[in-house]
């Protein structure tokens, strides 16, 4: 690059976005990459610290800050992404409805390449309307064309770095328990609760059954959902070590694989997860009815896309798991359940 004086600049084009910033009131690009310098453009410049602007010759070896992040950009990307403009340097991957999912290993892997830059939301975030969730860029103004071949390269093989996987519409059973429920002593609200959080999502109740605190007419109110063909059944109340729930018990009798009973979240430690068959059983504890934010919104949008959930991915929800509780509730947007 070539250092001119920004008096002697006119009539040159401009190499990168120029960012004026009005402390309190504005932050923005004041001239664009490829603008023409004017007699006029002179004060302005000045205005805003640049006493000088530079001529720039790449080699053959080198890449312009533009150029470069429209290459990290589409090699990092994989469906239900697009892409923004470019500003100064920088393009936002703009992702549409479904749930957010990132390859951190290989997020860090870019990120340790020389002067590479690429920043996302956290994996497994639901993205409820289009939003920008990612950005990619390198530092410098050029870089080294070696660094951008390298991002390439590594995202030619395994799955995008950054994707959208859709939710896939699912058949769901409510089966709530509790004697006093059934009996009609005590009206209901874990059911409203749980389709208004399943409404988010292209799934189709098939109903709700009440059985009393008894084993064996829960392990049937299940079977008959599955029988219905449901592809995930959700079983209300019984989750305590109280002798009288047994709903865990219930769910066991039904021949179901047991992946977890009890996750290192709060709320939503009582939660137990099993598989009959590959479909989802999945018992409920109490918190999910009262807290807008639980373990049933950490992991039932991460199956509704298809995954089997693990014990490893149980596990790894201790780190991010403990809600802060505040006094407005910003969830999704905070740490509850943002493990790396």
């Amino acid at each position: 690059m070539k250092e001119i004086p920004v008096e002697d600049a006119v009539g040159t084009v401009i190499c990168h976005d120029i960012t004026r910033i009005i402390p309190g009131k504005e932050k923005g690009t004041a001239f664009k990459k490829g603008h023409i310098v004017r007699k006029e453009d002179i004060p302005t410049l000045l205005d805003i610290g640049k006493k000088n602007l530079y001529i720039l010759n790449l080699t053959p070896d080198q890449i312009h800050e533009n150029e470069a992040a429209v290459r990290i950009a589409k090699a990092v990307a994989g469906k239900g992404i697009r892409f923004s403009e470019l500003s100064e340097g920088r393009v936002n991957l703009i992702a549409e409805k479904g749930l957010l999912v990132i390859d951190t290993k290989k997020l860090k892997k870019i990120n340790s390449i020389s002067e590479i830059v690429l920043s996302t939301m956290h994996t497994n975030f639901h993205v409820t309307e289009a939003r920008a969730v990612a950005g990619a860029r390198i530092i410098p103004l050029i870089t080294e064309r070696k660094y951008i071949e390298e991002v390439e390269e590594l995202c030619k093989t395994g799955e995008p770095v950054v994707q959208v996987k859709p939710f896939l519409h699912h058949k769901i059973g409510i089966v709530t328990t509790g004697s006093e429920i059934y009996s009609g002593r005590i009206k209901d609200k874990f059911g409203d609760v749980i389709r208004s959080k399943f409404s988010k999502f292209p799934t189709t109740i098939l109903g709700q059954t009440f059985v009393p605190d008894s084993e064996e007419m829960t392990k049937d109110a299940i079977l008959d959902f599955l029988k219905q063909g449901a592809d995930m059944v959700v079983v209300t109340g019984g989750m305590s070590v109280d002798p009288d729930d047994r709903t865990p018990s219930s769910i066991r009798a039904t021949g179901a694989k047991v992946v977890s009973y009890g996750t290192p979240t709060f709320p939503g430690s009582m939660f137990m997860l099993s598989y009959h068959k590959k479909r989802p059983i999945l018992g409920l504890p109490g918190c999910v009815m009262y807290h807008k934010a639980s373990i049933f919104d950490l992991l039932v949008p991460v199956m509704l896309t298809g995954k089997k959930i693990s014990r490893k991915d149980i596990i790894s929800l201790g780190h991010g798991g403990f809600c802060a509780d505040c006094e407005t509730c910003h969830y999704p947007l905070c740490s509850f359940g943002k493990c790396s």
